[in-house]
């Protein structure tokens, strides 16, 4: 079975310029065959900000109305993936970016309000995420396809619901279902790439790694607030994806893809 490494790269190394040079570096330095999914949060939070549009979050989610929607279909689908390509292209990665809707890669369906707990007073509280899309299939086949065809998919996170609309769906939840649909298909090793070394029990201290989270682990973490906000669904969508048949997973910095002894893995 052919090896895959998907790298999952967050909005805060999108948004800076060395970091995501490093990352773009040692992602195209990956042999064999590669997928990159991004993020974008950041940029979209600007730009909304630019058109007088508020960002609302949520236990680490964002909360996406009509106006956020066209935003990040922009951000997330034109700006980012359209840079990433033409810089994966110039270091010689056949790259070919799409969203879930293309190829009917990724459905979704529209969130429906969720109860949620809010991360600093701990109360519950019911939350209409707007247009957030949960995964419903992901289409394997078609991504394996492009992958074998000696394409570099650069995959951002929107997904459809089949019925003409666009949906926002969290860039780690789309690099854990991509990585869970190739599982049958590649020896998948899947790298969630951010601005920190790990995951870290001292948020204050950027070389306090947890080494090693299993699913007893990160409860355990989870009930003492060490992991919390926008970690927790990184987290999960980590171990789902490790559930699922995913070889590999590992929460680390964009300087250290490759190297296999860095950063936080998940088992």
């Amino acid at each position: 079975m052919d090896k895959l490494t998907i790298v999952k790269v967050g909005g805060a190394v999108v948004e800076d310029p060395k970091q995501l040079e490093t990352l773009l570096n040692n992602f195209s330095s990956i042999p064999g065959k590669k997928l990159l999914v991004h993020g974008g949060g950041r940029r979209a939070t600007k730009v909304a900000g630019s058109l007088g549009i508020e960002s609302k979050m949520v236990g680490g989610r964002r909360i996406t109305d009509a106006a956020m929607l066209e935003v990040v279909t922009m951000v997330y689908g034109g700006l980012v993936n359209k840079s990433l390509v033409a810089q994966l292209q110039a270091k010689g990665v056949n790259a070919l970016g799409v969203t879930g809707a293309d190829m009917d890669i990724i459905r979704s369906h529209k969130r429906p309000p969720v109860e949620v707990k809010d991360d600093e007073t701990g109360e519950k509280k019911v939350v209409d995420f707007g247009f957030v899309g949960d995964v419903d299939k992901a289409d394997g086949e078609r991504l394996a396809s492009l992958i074998n065809s000696g394409i570099t998919p650069v995959v951002a996170p929107l997904t459809h619901d089949g019925m003409g609309n666009i949906l926002n769906t969290n860039a780690d939840t789309m690099a854990s279902t991509v990585a869970k649909a190739l599982a049958d298909k590649f020896e998948v090793t899947l790298i969630f790439s951010f601005e920190k070394k790990g995951v870290l029990s001292n948020p204050d201290d950027d070389d306090s790694v947890i080494p090693l989270i299993t699913r007893e682990i990160f409860k355990m973490y989870e009930e003492s607030g060490v992991i919390s906000g926008g970690m927790k669904p990184k987290v999960e969508n980590a171990l789902s994806a490790v559930e699922k048949g995913v070889s590999r997973v590992v929460i680390t910095l964009a300087d250290n893809i490759g190297k296999s002894d860095e950063g936080t893995v998940i088992q």
